[in-house]
């Protein structure tokens, strides 16, 4: 089911040895991880180690400068040999915000420690209980005091809170009724994490049906130095719509590597699986469902390769990566659906590890934009329909 790693692949080499780094973190690993409901620190920080989670951080920083298409293709390798990067993917499209719209102080300050590991930027505060995805109808505030911001809200669904030094925080500096366009008035800031625990940062985990370490936050009077503001005050929301592309390419990828863990598991499955003296993948009922779903990958698969082409000759792309983003998360599904079934009985035990991908596959039809949102756009922006919200 592979496809072989050809000459034309520019990052064959990259896949190969992301594949053995992830060869050193089986199944029981992970299982382990999830069960306890701990965050994978190991692999983390042997991904760190090996340069992966700072490859789009440019060389002068200390990372090694290279492409999303690379990017996509390092996050594909870890859900395809069976582990999630969940825990850490979101610094690869946080950080786009702060290299093309941070100060150069603030590349200084934070990249290089990004770059090494000595600081995770993972933390990602945007979504709020009564908003959701409405970003712009987001009710966290940030008020200038002198050299300080003074910040007070609640962000939702902030996925590793507990276990990121810095977050990339989204609130309201000027009041929604005095600006002209909705979109306005947002700013974008840098949050030390660490010195704020305590000092008006709250964060309680939320359990959910996957171990995905997502937590609500709290902000009572929280400091935010001035010079932790990203860009200008106000442009917020077009520095985090920036990255947006990104963010839904970076996860159609990791989509894309579950759907081919699942055809791999399925089909190994029905090949040694024998009842009623013959392979189960010999009846169509069985082998049908498989094919069907590694038609649909490859399918998504093309469309998301079209569009970190496009991202990357800085074409528009939004077409690309919204739909591809529901394509690849609908296609891991269907796998996930008929690895299940051809498992039968045996794909709700932990220790085939289907279950778990199964939970954690689930996922990306909502996050991070919901399959709806993603229609909504196609309407409006690539049918030219009237807008629907």
């Amino acid at each position: 089911m592979d496809q072989p790693l050809i000459a034309s692949d520019p990052h064959a080499e990259i896949r190969e040895e992301v594949a053995k780094l992830c060869a050193r973190f089986p199944g029981e690993y992970w299982r382990k991880v999830d069960r306890e409901r701990a965050y994978p620190t190991d692999f983390v920080k042997a991904l760190t180690e090996g340069g992966w989670l700072g490859a789009l951080i440019p060389e002068e920083y200390g990372g090694a400068g290279l492409p999303l298409s690379a990017a996509a293709a390092i996050l594909e390798e870890i859900h395809r040999s069976g582990g999630n990067a969940g825990a850490c993917h979101a610094q690869m499209y946080i950080m786009g915000t702060i290299l093309k719209h941070g100060s150069p102080e603030q590349k200084k300050r934070y990249l290089p420690g990004i770059a090494s590991g000595a600081l995770r930027l993972q933390a990602f505060g945007v979504t709020e209980p009564t908003s959701g995805t409405d970003t712009t109808a987001l009710r966290t505030v940030a008020k200038r005091d002198g050299d300080n911001y003074i910040v007070n809200g609640q962000k939702i669904w902030t996925s590793r809170a507990e276990h990121s030094d810095l977050m990339l925080l989204l609130a309201r500096t000027t009041p929604r009724d005095q600006v002209q366009k909705k979109t306005e008035g947002l700013s974008t800031f840098i949050v030390d994490m660490k010195a704020a625990l305590g000092n008006g940062l709250t964060i309680r985990p939320i359990r959910t049906m996957m171990n995905h370490n997502t937590t609500e936050v709290f902000f009572d009077n929280m400091v935010v130095p001035a010079e932790n503001l990203v860009g200008q005050e106000g442009r917020g929301f077009r520095y985090i719509l920036d990255g947006m592309n990104a963010e839904r390419l970076l996860i159609s990828s990791e989509s894309i590597g579950d759907a081919k863990w699942f055809i791999r598991k399925a089909v190994d499955y029905s090949k040694e699986r024998v009842l009623f003296g013959r392979p189960i993948g010999q009846n169509q009922g069985v082998q049908f469902p498989i094919a069907k779903a590694y038609a649909q990958m490859r399918a998504a698969e093309a469309l998301l390769k079209l569009g970190l082409e496009k991202f990357e000759a800085g074409l528009p792309c939004g077409e690309e990566a919204n739909m591809g983003k529901m394509l690849c998360a609908e296609a891991a599904w269907a796998a996930g659906e008929a690895c299940i079934q051809t498992h039968g009985g045996f794909g709700f035990a932990e220790e085939y590890d289907v279950e778990r991908k199964y939970r954690e596959a689930r996922l990306y039809q909502v996050a991070p934009i919901s399959t709806n949102l993603v229609l909504s756009y196609v309407g409006e922006h690539v049918l030219g329909m009237p807008r629907s919200y």
